[in-house]
């Protein structure tokens, strides 16, 4: 499994439709994080628009636009600057994209049509790929590659004649434009300039092949020589490498993606604990323990009680 797929499978990144609009005349949706919970995506199969934010210029939008705003802050899509703004109906989306509809927006005939969706992760993961996106991912139309305009037309020509599992197709088609998005956004210049990370480490042909080792095989007893030995790559090399596009040695991403896998087979499954230290390479249950402790700040059981707890509490019918 890839480095990227496996952490947004780790994640637990899932999208949903959020609305399908057509819009005519004039017209502006206010969406704020009860709108679109999680990460905002906006495809644009037909027409024109323009996403709005406080801070930033007007961003002009077309048909085969793409654009994603990761940490999902309050902004408005409209036709244009001046438009009358309403709020956006969260309750009349949501009961339009179960029965296969589109949301009018303005007046109609409509000619713009846009898909919104949302991505939503598990808050307890460290490895937010969100997080480490730009405020505003946008995708012209005219840089757009193949697959990204193929998976537009699909989604277009679903929006366009919904049949039976509408919803579900849909979903399906914006996560395949998520995972294509963020391939234009990591083969573009613009990846290098944002700091250290496992993402932008993704752009880097040596340090992407010893993260994908690891990525492959964590279990593995990896050393700085066995990994820069898969890279093709002296020592040296890879440790600075590494540490320069990934933001910390080779050894410490380990140990951290380790501590992820452990954290969700202790929250996923009743696995015992020296069960879940082998399978992420530990011989040593006490020394699983100690480092997990460091990690996450509490020994593993104590990690599992806490969120079962939590889960019953929210799971719990509430008193009338």
């Amino acid at each position: 499994m890839d480095t990227l797929t496996d952490v947004l499978k780790r994640a637990s990144v899932r999208g949903s439709v959020a609305a399908s609009v057509v819009a005519g005349g004039r017209w502006g949706m206010l969406m704020d994080a009860d709108a679109m919970p999680g990460a905002a995506f906006h495809a644009v199969t037909a027409g024109t628009a323009c996403l709005l934010m406080d801070g930033r210029s007007p961003l002009s939008l077309v048909s085969g636009d793409l654009v994603l705003l990761p940490s999902g802050p309050t902004h408005v899509l409209a036709s244009d600057p001046s438009a009358p703004v309403r709020p956006f109906d969260h309750d009349g989306a949501a009961a339009a994209v179960r029965a296969g509809e589109n949301l009018p927006v303005g007046t109609q005939p409509a000619a713009t049509r846009i898909l919104c969706a949302a991505f939503q992760h598990d808050p307890a993961t460290a490895f937010n790929a969100f997080g480490l996106l730009p405020d505003v991912v946008h995708v012209p139309a005219l840089t757009a590659p193949p697959p990204l305009r193929s998976a537009l037309q699909l989604l277009g020509d679903e929006l366009g004649h919904p049949g039976l599992g509408a919803s579900a197709v849909l979903d399906h088609i914006v996560h395949i434009m998520l995972i294509q998005l963020l391939r234009v956004w990591l083969e573009s210049s613009r990846a290098a300039e944002h700091p250290p990370s496992w993402l932008r480490g993704l752009t880097d042909p040596v340090t992407g092949a010893a993260l994908t080792a690891i990525h492959r095989d964590p279990a593995y007893p990896w050393t700085l020589e066995t990994l820069a030995r898969s890279a093709g790559v002296s020592r040296a090399t890879l440790a600075r490498r590494f540490s320069t596009e990934v933001g910390c040695p080779p050894a410490e991403y380990l140990t951290k993606w380790r501590m992820e896998l452990a954290a969700n087979k202790l929250r996923l499954t009743v696995l015992p604990v020296a069960h879940i230290a082998r399978d992420v390479g530990y011989t040593s249950e006490y020394a699983f323990n100690r480092t997990f402790a460091r990690w996450q700040g509490v020994p593993p059981g104590r990690y599992r009680t806490a969120f079962l707890a939590a889960e019953s509490e929210v799971s719990a019918p509430a008193e009338i």
